[in-house]
């Protein structure tokens, strides 16, 4: 009695042989990948071991081997510690509003870019809000510092419309959060738009004409016919920031912009782990708290690829 072969296994036995096949033509093109991969183990997988001292009492002067072993000590140290949860909750808030603030923005602007006519008009206003994405954080957040200061910018003429006393936008709890969302805005909208203009250009014209033809006023077809057109896109993007979502909180941003005096809502697992672990030398613990981002980061990323591959036709692997 024959056994039954699975189609995976004769799926993989098909794959295999035509690699094999295709070898003699592609072997550069492997040659050419072999730096990569040499650079990937060395800077991304080799540095792995490090891992250890989360499972350690780890102290430079011992090292690695000789540092005492404690198992689960670090986790349930970080599970018991009220700040750990405090600081997960912010970075699940700031990345969220962040990911949804910044697609939202984006597709309007990119609508309304659409709708523009006068070539020179669109360039320069593109050029604009392009311009902040090639600034570094340490630049932007001396401007910040400098325009939303008790005698900046943006207080003097707060102050002139009427406003009674200063805003301390970057040390109060209430206003420092929509503040950082907003700076990322400012930074990324512009170039969060090129995906979406490019998916407006696979909008076939008959449809808007026709469209047009038949009555629909301009908010009609935006509404029918291109925003349904860009939708696989915007869940594209969707899913994959979704993945990338302990990522979107910002270290770079929020460590050059935030102070003490707003740690209890702009505090974030990435600033948290630098500053306790770096700085208060509490390199154990610190590294628990890196390994569970890592997971769970893991883990988004699976289920993004399982969401992208369901609500759209994008196949990563």
């Amino acid at each position: 009695m024959m056994e039954a072969i699975s189609p995976a296994r004769v799926v993989g036995k098909v794959r295999a042989a035509k690699l094999l096949r295709n070898l003699p033509q592609l072997w550069p093109l492997y040659v050419m990948v072999i730096p990569a991969l040499i650079h990937l183990a060395l800077l991304s997988y080799y540095p792995m071991y490090g891992i250890t001292i989360a499972f350690q009492e780890y102290k430079p002067a011992l090292g690695f081997a000789k540092s005492p072993w404690v198992g689960l000590k670090q986790f349930r140290l970080m599970l018991e510690n009220p700040t750990f949860w405090q600081i997960f909750r912010n970075t699940i808030v700031i990345a969220t509003s962040k990911i949804l603030t910044l697609q939202f923005c984006a597709v309007i602007l990119a609508l309304m870019l659409n709708e523009v006519r006068r070539q020179f008009f669109k360039r320069t206003v593109q050029s604009m809000v392009y311009l902040p994405y090639f600034l570094s954080w340490i630049v932007l957040g001396g401007i910040m510092l400098e325009m939303l200061g008790s005698s900046g910018v943006v207080n003097q003429l707060l102050l002139r419309l009427g406003v009674t006393e200063a805003i301390i936008f970057l040390g109060n709890n209430r206003t420092f959060v929509p503040t950082l969302i907003a700076s990322h805005l400012w930074q990324q909208v512009g170039w969060a738009t090129i995906l979406y203009l490019a998916a407006l250009t696979s909008i076939d014209l008959q449809l808007l004409e026709a469209a047009a033809i038949d009555g629909a006023g301009r908010f009609q077809r935006i509404r029918y016919i291109i925003l349904p057109g860009i939708l696989p896109t915007l869940m594209l993007v969707l899913c994959l920031d979704f993945g990338l979502l302990f990522n979107a909180a910002g270290f770079d941003q929020v460590l050059n912009l935030y102070n003490p005096a707003v740690y209890a809502t702009s505090d974030i697992l990435d600033t948290w782990i630098y500053r306790e672990g770096l700085l208060g030398a509490r390199f154990s613990l610190a590294t628990a708290v890196g390994l569970v981002r890592s997971v769970l980061g893991l883990i988004l990323i699976v289920i993004s690829l399982r969401l992208i591959a369901r609500f759209t036709d994008y196949q990563v692997y």
